[in-house]
């Protein structure tokens, strides 16, 4: 064996140690289980939606987002107040903005409307971006679910969703071309963040979710869930 050879061995050694040493952390790697103590607890059977906050510079973004999480809060076996009627209350009231209505203090909103939960939404982003060879459609949200009783916090978490997800990328670069034009010209004609915004609403708020909502009180999985109560 040469010098070389036997150099070029010994290098490589620790390199695959490190690599082998890498995979198994990321193998192991799980995700924190949510402590939802005060959710089996509390477990409300209505939820009350405010508008949610926009943080994204796209002035559609609330109620394109509003319009669209009765469905997975329903399905998760939940009484949803309408969020059309909740909405034009806080505007009979004098209460025109999101964030103004996220300010109205819990023992109020469980005066008005009588819910055992109100949930806040922020939406952090919400529109179309556009580059020479992509075009994305995005939304990102996150959500906390209140107890109106007692003011404690039961759940929060986030989801996104992009229409990017899902495209090949295949075609080299003139194939790539290709699609972020065909891509551009329909996310310019078509309001793609709308129905990207029902993905991300159904991400966030579908009880049975890793870390996410558990069933409600109306679903047939109520407390058969992996985190229902024994």
């Amino acid at each position: 064996m040469s010098f070389r050879t036997f150099f070029e061995r010994r290098l490589a050694r620790p390199a695959c140690t490190l690599l082998l040493a890498a995979a198994i952390t990321a193998g192991c790697a799980t995700v924190k289980p949510y402590d939802y103590t005060a959710f089996k607890e509390s477990r409300p059977a209505s939820i009350l939606v405010l508008p949610p906050v926009n943080s994204s510079p796209e002035v559609e973004a609330t109620y394109s987002m509003l319009s669209q999480v009765t469905r997975p809060l329903a399905e998760s076996g939940y009484y949803v107040f309408p969020v059309s009627l909740v909405d034009e209350t806080f505007h009979q009231n004098g209460l025109t903005h999101p964030a103004e209505m996220h300010e109205v203090k819990p023992q109020k909103l469980r005066e008005i409307f009588g819910a055992d939960a109100a949930l806040y939404i922020d939406i952090k982003q919400y529109g179309t971006s556009y580059t020479i060879i992509a075009s994305e459609s995005r939304v990102t949200a996150s959500a906390k679910l209140v107890d109106l009783r007692n003011e404690q916090v039961l759940w929060s978490g986030s989801a996104t969703a992009s229409s990017a997800e899902g495209r090949n990328s295949s075609g080299g670069l003139a194939g790539m071309l290709i699609q972020a034009v065909v891509s551009q010209i329909v996310e310019t004609t078509v309001n793609q963040s709308h129905p990207i915004a029902g993905v991300t609403a159904q991400r966030l708020l579908a009880a049975g979710r890793p870390n996410g909502l558990l069933y409600g009180p109306r679903s047939p999985k109520y407390q058969t869930d992996g985190n229902a109560l024994p």
